[in-house]
C-alpha cells in the first residue's frame, strides 16, 4: 500500500530533506583527489550529528556505513571505505539520507573528483540528472506512477548517444516511496514496463524518491562479494542523481532540495509548493 502523508509530516520530511542536502553540500566539497570514501563517510556522521538527525543507511539490511560512495563503475550501494582513495579524474554518486522524528529524507548526486574528465562524462551526468528532474516535473495530481518513468526513459532516450554507442538505463535499481520508512511501495523503474502496468494515481500526500541511475553503456549489473556494490556488467561509467519529492494540495515539493526545486520546475511552467518550514 502506499503511505499518504499528511502536511505535518511532509513538514518532517523536508526537516529531514534538508539535513539530506547538507550532507550533499559537505560531501561534495569534501570529494577531493586524495581523500579516502570513509572520509566522506566520517563528513556525512559530523552533519548528522550537527543536525540531532539519525542515519538511515547505517544497520540497513546490515549496511556498515552512513552513505553508499560508488566510484566509476560502481552504479550505486558503494560501501565506504579507507582503501578506496579519490584520485583526479574520478567521478562519484554520493547517495545520502537522514530521519527526523521518524520521517525520512533521501537523495543523492554525481560529483566530479579534480580534473580531466571526458566530456562524454559531464554529459552522463547531466542527462541523469536532468531526467530526474523530467520525472519529478511529472510528479503532477492526477498522472500515475508510469507518468514518471515514461518521463525519465524519454528524456534520455531522446538525448544525441555518447562516444560508446548509448546510455543504459540501469534495469535492477529505481525509485521507490518514501515516509515513515526509507524504501516503500511503490517501486519506481526508470523506464517503462508493459508488465508493470500505470501504477497508482498520484494525490496529494504521495512521496516518492526519484532516482535515475545510467551507464555509458550496458543497464546490466552485478552485485560484488560484499552483498552491496553494484558494478555496471561491462565496466563502463554511470551516474546516479536522486530527489525526495512531496506532491502537495498546491503543488510538488522537492523536499531534499534546498529550493524546494523551485528554480529547476521553473524551467517546466512549475510552481512548487510553499515551504512548510520556510
Amino acid at each position: 500500500m502506499v503511505e499518504i502523508k499528511t502536511p505535518e509530516q511532509i513538514a518532517k520530511m523536508r526537516e529531514a530533506g534538508l539535513v539530506v542536502a547538507a550532507i550533499h553540500q559537505a560531501t561534495r566539497e569534501a570529494a577531493v583527489p586524495g581523500a579516502s570514501t570513509k572520509d566522506l563517510d566520517d563528513v556525512a556522521r559530523k552533519v548528522l550529528a550537527d543536525h540531532g538527525a539519525k542515519s538511515n543507511f547505517l544497520g540497513y539490511g546490515g549496511f556498515p556505513a552512513t552513505i553508499c560512495t560508488s566510484v566509476n563503475d560502481v552504479v550505486v550501494h558503494g560501501i565506504p571505505d579507507r582503501e578506496t582513495v579519490l584520485k583526479d579524474g574520478d567521478i562519484i554518486s554520493i547517495d545520502a539520507g537522514a530521519i527526523v522524528d521518524g520521517w525520512h529524507g533521501d537523495a543523492a548526486f554525481t560529483a566530479f573528483v579534480g580534473t580531466g574528465h571526458a566530456p562524454e562524462l559531464y554529459e552522463l551526468s547531466r542527462v541523469t540528472e536532468e531526467s530526474m528532474w523530467a520525472g519529478i516535473a511529472a510528479v503532477r495530481k492526477g498522472n500515475r506512477l508510469v507518468d514518471i518513468s515514461k518521463a525519465i526513459e524519454g528524456y534520455i532516450r531522446r538525448q544525441p548517444r555518447p562516444a560508446s554507442g548509448k546510455y543504459g538505463i540501469i534495469e535492477d535499481y529505481g525509485g521507490h516511496g518514501i515516509g515513515s520508512e526509507m524504501h516503500m511501495d511503490p517501486h519506481l523503474l526508470n523506464y517503462v514496463s508493459k508488465k508493470r502496468g500505470k501504477g497508482p494515481r498520484l494525490v496529494p500526500g504521495f512521496c516518492i524518491a526519484i532516482e535515475p541511475m545510467v551507464s555509458l553503456g550496458t543497464a546490466k549489473t552485478h552485485v560484488l562479494s560484499d552483498d552491496w556494490t553494484v558494478k555496471t556488467d561491462d565496466g563502463t561509467w554511470s551516474s546516479h542523481w536522486e530527489h525526495s519529492v512531496a506532491l502537495t494540495e498546491e503543488g510538488p515539493l522537492v523536499l531534499t532540495a534546498v529550493d524546494g526545486g523551485k528554480a529547476k520546475l521553473a524551467e517546466y511552467g512549475i510552481e512548487t509548493a510553499p515551504d512548510p518550514l520556510a
